[in-house]
């Protein structure tokens, strides 16, 4: 008896000496860090410092690239093939702009990379232009980031020839993507597009409509869609280009943000062709939404089309034509349910489209590629608006000008080349202090009358810095 009795009192007694040790740990713990004291975790703002971002596949073109950068000290940009790593440019130079003509890409993607001082504001653009032929049109897209969940919107095989879905992994690992899609008829259920493999280093093209992959018989009577790519595993970047028909039009679909109840859709380009708003509801519950265009005139509601009542699980169309009367604009949106939104656009031989994106920040925003007639559209729905226009060619900047945005409307800016870069150059755009949300979109046109050929690209805000999650204590790391 006792030495049973000696047995539990050295159980308990042991116990007792590891709850004094936890005690002790997590005491120095919190007495060690800094601050010393506790309080809640907030989100904190990191300066980028590196960063990827992928020109797709598809058609040969410009490649071209603007650091907004300015700062002197070390920083890295590379620019190589894909698959096989071949290197096509490397620079150590901030604000640099560079272009480069003829880069054959009907199979291979191009991965720009960016360290230190080039990281911060950098975007990279490919854009082609086919004068005659059956992909007659001007064509354009901003080479982007690898993501996890990335939004289009668009039309469907009704209304489009061919829609080739681009998916590109720059990573080491492999990456399995899932492709859906709503309608103007609603969700399109199908099991096809579920687990989509994309190896390393690789693209894998995704023919919407075909079996497989692109989502089968299912999408044949789609006139307008909305495509979501979800990757499970790994990330990849997306990217949709659209031949409407022979010698019709081809473009390239710009993402669109992600599902949210507030949107601005900018870019909406001015003359004669059809103009057609586009809103996606992913949810399971109708959506009423408020519409306002914003033109040179101001902003109001469509006649008869302030209130747009979009069903759950569908793309709706909305003619803008009698509203914007051949005027440039920017399409507003409050919804009581999270929307996804883009426009369709006609101009002569040729389609452009826009969508929704959030509005330039303190750091304004970078266009990489600018040549033909390039113009911006600037539209400030609240607050008046002044935007500094910088152009930037390979010898550096040009002169600035400063366009002014009326409250609650959308204005027009020529874009002129500095001297010697004629054949291309870029652009930075700064709004001024006390100015209002203002978005942009830049627009390249060439041609007249029947022959002319556009192409829309919505800015998003330069990307300087990310936002960093909060940490808080956790005993976790302290457990094995």
């Amino acid at each position: 008896m006792d030495k049973v009795l000696r047995f539990l009192g050295f159980r308990y007694a042991t116990a007792g000496l590891v709850a004094l040790a936890l005690v002790a740990l997590y005491g120095l713990a919190s007495l060690s860090r800094p601050g010393g004291t506790a309080g809640a975790a907030k989100a904190v703002s990191a300066p980028v410092t590196s960063t990827v971002a992928v020109c797709p596949a598809g058609e040969s073109g410009r490649l071209s690239l603007l650091s907004a950068s300015r700062a002197r000290s070390a920083g890295r940009l590379d620019v190589v093939e894909t698959q096989d790593g071949t290197a096509v440019v490397s620079s150590q130079s901030p604000g640099v702009f560079w272009m480069k003509d003829g880069l054959k890409s009907d199979q291979k993607s191009y991965t720009v990379r960016a360290s230190g001082a080039l990281a911060p504001g950098l975007e990279a653009e490919r854009t082609t232009h086919w004068p005659r032929g059956a992909d007659r049109g001007l064509a354009g897209t901003r080479c982007g980031r690898p993501g996890t969940d990335l939004w289009f919107v668009g039309p469907g095989p009704v209304a489009a020839e061919r829609i080739e879905l681009y998916l590109t992994n720059v990573d080491a690992q492999p990456a399995s993507v899932d492709v859906t899609a709503l309608s103007g008829e609603g969700p399109l259920d199908t099991t096809d597009g579920r687990g989509v493999p994309v190896e390393p280093y690789t693209t894998k093209v995704v023919r919407i409509g075909a079996p497989g992959d692109g989502l089968g018989d299912v999408v044949a009577s789609a006139r307008d869609l909305s495509l979501r790519v979800h990757a499970t595993t790994g990330r990849v970047a997306a990217a949709v280009r659209v031949r409407i028909d022979e010698g019709k039009g081809i473009e390239w679909l710009p993402q669109a943000q992600q599902p949210a109840t507030s949107l601005v859709v900018p870019g909406v380009p001015g003359g004669s062709g059809r103009r057609q708003l586009l809103v996606a509801v992913p949810g399971e519950e109708d959506a009423r939404i408020r519409v306002r265009v914003v033109t040179s005139k101001g902003s109001f509601a469509p006649q008869g089309q302030d209130v747009l009542d979009a069903p759950a699980e569908t793309v709706t169309a909305l003619d803008l034509d009698g509203a914007l009367s051949g005027k440039a604009a920017a399409v507003r949106l409050e919804s009581d349910k999270p929307i996804v939104a883009g426009f369709a656009a006609e101009r002569g031989a040729d389609v452009a489209y826009g969508a929704a994106v959030a509005p330039l920040g303190a750091d304004g925003g970078v266009v990489a590629e600018n040549r033909f007639d390039a113009s911006l559209i600037l539209t400030a729905p609240g607050a008046a608006a002044t935007v500094r226009v910088t152009p930037v060619g390979p010898s550096g900047p040009g002169g600035a000008q400063e366009v002014k945005v009326p409250a609650g409307g959308t204005a027009e800016a020529k874009l002129t080349a500095p001297k010697g870069a004629e054949d291309g150059f870029g652009v930075l755009l700064a709004p001024s202090s006390g100015s209002g949300p203002v978005y942009a979109a830049r627009v390249l046109a060439t041609g007249k009358g029947d022959d002319a050929l556009i192409t829309v690209l919505p800015v998003e805000p330069a990307w300087t810095t990310m936002r960093m999650p909060p940490a808080a204590d956790s005993q976790r790391a302290l457990i094995p």
